[in-house]
């Protein structure tokens, strides 16, 4: 899987709406940059900042962190 997503195909492959998805960009600062999102600063940003994601969210950033 890419690393960096659209706010759809990020918000489909965490379980979120896009509309939560953006708001939470904008909150704590996570960078869009020309209409994508890196998932793995998301992801990071998201469990630093305390917030709750959906289960599995952890395997799915896991997955991006992995060697080869």
């Amino acid at each position: 899987m890419a690393n960096h997503l659209t706010p759809d195909e990020l918000s489909e492959a965490l379980g979120i709406s896009r509309k939560t998805l953006i708001k939470l960009c904008a909150q704590e600062s996570v960078p869009v940059f020309h209409g994508r999102i890196d998932k793995t600063l998301f992801v990071q940003t998201m469990m630093a900042a305390g917030h709750r994601l959906p289960d599995g969210v952890q395997d799915l950033d896991d997955a991006v962190l992995a060697p080869g």
